[in-house]
């Protein structure tokens, strides 16, 4: 992989990869208009492991009380029960603000999914689910960088990861920008950077020249952006945190017109060894307010948006002697948007009798991860090769929730 990063040391920006794209801004123009507007992406990464059994709640399982006798959520109708969505299944009560997504069938769950891979690093999973390569360490690119298609004319900041660094899901020989949020963005030491931009631009390097203007491009885009005050619409309000205003900086580039096709955000903390029922719900009450949020912002767009979460693994079906879970296996992840086939559990339930557990102790994972990545690259981001780049064994229909 032949990629050029430039690093700016005073500000947020981190830019990778740059080809040439003079027309970009008026790619981006069209793209945004009623008749020709692009699919976005919006991936989520719940880093830490976050316990699936006590998201989605299997409340028709006894064996799911039976192995939580003291963490487990209630059935819906008790107090503080779970909210239930098909009979079987529920969702945290915290997660209340979904509920409705769920019914308006914009919201649909994949349960019982997960890596093949065995491992309970934390490190190592995320890499593996970041990767869309479950085992292998040598993969260079993310999944997210592979489901852009190749443009010769695409925009600086069609792929925008908000955070620090770009995480591993977006590296890759397309372009991708991290930033911490449009609000911090400032160039500072103008004079510099104009030394710098001249210093690119005037290259006889043409790769290297066409990455500099690209890059500076971006730099006055976001300057620009900056300066705007940005009002969510709809009513929407997103909650304090780290996932409610990374969604929300997601939403104003979307609306900015400025290209974007995949964003990633991550929210981390989810891994409860300990007390659990006292650290989960409040995880929960900032993920389901940031997702509704987002969906109600963004309103009739969601026909083009879809979101989806995931985290590196799930937790053990029977709590600790501390009142948590351990690392486990099999997950859930959630898949949000105005066209897809909301309003239902999708996936085949393992059980959670001990001899269907995984090893003894994990929820099993019926459906591989990479059969729902397969299904957003090829169905939504109309990504033509995508079977080779998510290929995994056969899972869920391709029609099961888009």
């Amino acid at each position: 992989m032949n990629t050029r990063r430039l690093f700016l040391r005073h500000s947020a920006l981190a830019m990778a990869g740059f080809g040439t794209a003079p027309l970009w801004m008026q790619r981006a123009i069209h793209a945004t208009s009623p008749a020709g507007r692009k699919k976005i992406l919006v991936s989520i990464f719940q880093r830490g492991a976050a316990d699936g059994l006590n998201i989605v709640v299997p409340f028709a399982e006894r064996g799911y009380y039976a192995a939580r006798p003291t963490i487990a959520v209630p059935e819906p109708g008790k107090p503080e029960g779970a909210l239930d969505l098909n009979g079987r299944f529920g969702l945290h009560p915290a997660l209340a603000p979904l509920k409705k997504l769920y019914d308006d069938k914009q919201l649909a769950i994949v349960t019982a999914t997960g890596s093949p891979d065995p491992t309970r690093s934390h490190f190592d999973a995320q890499d593996y689910m970041e990767s869309g390569t479950p085992g292998r360490k040598s993969t260079r690119d993310g999944w997210l960088n592979r489901a852009l298609r190749a443009e010769p004319q695409a925009s600086p900041v069609r792929a925008v990861s908000i955070g620090p660094r770009l995480p591993r899901s977006l590296r890759g020989p397309n372009a991708a920008v991290a930033l911490n949020a449009v609000s911090e963005f400032r160039v500072q030491e103008e004079s510099a950077g104009m030394a710098l931009e001249s210093m690119y631009t005037a290259s006889r390097d043409t790769q290297l020249s066409g990455a500099g203007k690209e890059t500076f491009e971006a730099l006055k885009l976001l300057e620009s952006l900056r300066k705007q005050s940005y009002s969510p619409a709809n009513g929407a309000r997103y909650p304090q945190g780290r996932l409610g205003p990374s969604l929300m900086q997601i939403a104003q580039l979307i609306k900015a017109g400025v290209g974007l096709e995949v964003a990633f955000a991550d929210m981390g903390g989810w891994d409860h060894h300990t007390n659990e029922m006292a650290q989960l719900p409040n995880m929960l009450r900032e993920f389901g307010g940031a997702l509704a949020a987002f969906a109600q912002d963004m309103g009739d767009r969601m026909d083009d948006i879809v979101l989806v979460t995931m985290s590196e693994f799930g937790r053990t079906a029977h709590e600790n002697g501390n009142r948590g879970t351990d690392h486990g296996h099999a997950n859930s992840m959630f898949v949000i948007g105005g066209s897809i086939a909301g309003g239902a559990i999708h996936g085949q339930w393992p059980g959670l009798n001990r001899d269907q557990l995984y090893e003894g102790r994990d929820l099993a994972i019926t459906t591989d991860f990479r059969d729902v990545l397969h299904q957003l690259a090829s169905s939504h981001l109309g990504v033509a090769n995508a079977t080779n780049n998510f290929a995994s064994n056969p899972g869920i229909p391709r029609s099961a929730f888009l």
